[in-house]
Order: C-alpha cells, then sequence, then structure tokens
C-alpha cells in the first residue's frame, strides 16, 4: 500500500520515542490548497479497521484508496526538514506539498 522509505522511517520512529508512542497514525482530511491534506497523530493502539505498515504507520482502509501506491520519505538539509509524499493518486499538489487533489 504505501513504501515507507529508509529516512521516513528513521524520523517516524524517533517521532514515536519522542512522544512516548507506539504509531504513527496517517489519515486524509478535506481543506489544504488542494483540497485534501495529509494528517498525522501519535497512538498506542490500533483499531481493527487500520492497516500497519512496517510496524510503525496506521492507514485506516477507508484512506487506502487516496494513497495506495503512496511513497513517503523524509528529506533534512540546510534549508529544512520534511517529510516527502510521492502520491500517485495525486493529480496535482499544492508546493508546499501537503496538500493533494484526486
Amino acid at each position: 500500500m504505501i513504501e515507507i522509505l529508509e529516512g521516513a522511517k528513521k524520523r517516524l520512529t524517533e517521532l514515536t520515542e519522542v512522544y512516548g508512542k507506539v504509531f504513527v497514525r496517517l489519515s486524509i482530511k478535506g481543506g489544504g490548497c488542494a483540497g485534501f491534506g495529509y494528517d498525522w497523530k501519535f497512538e498506542n493502539e490500533s483499531g481493527p479497521d487500520d492497516i500497519l505498515i512496517d510496524g510503525i504507520l496506521l492507514v485506516d482502509k477507508m484512506m487506502e484508496m487516496y494513497i495506495m501506491g503512496m511513497e513517503l520519505d523524509y528529506k533534512n538539509d540546510v534549508f529544512g526538514a520534511n517529510f516527502i509524499f510521492n502520491n500517485p493518486k495525486a493529480k496535482s499538489s499544492c508546493g508546499c506539498g501537503t496538500s493533494f487533489s484526486i
């Protein structure tokens, strides 16, 4: 469903340790300048409708249609640090890369 690249998995692991949680949840919500936005939460338990990816990322099955085939990466350089969403379902995205349209 989602491929989590090494840099993203390392950062997700660091964040769960900092916040004392087991999982990071990735959701899709309406909004943002392109129509949909990615939303993050930290959680200790998964639900019956969750898909667990690489032992750390939770995605509700209802979100699957929006992110199927996505590649999640993390970039940290002198200009800043951010997650990079390479989402083949996105027809367009905003300049900051955190919202998209289908």
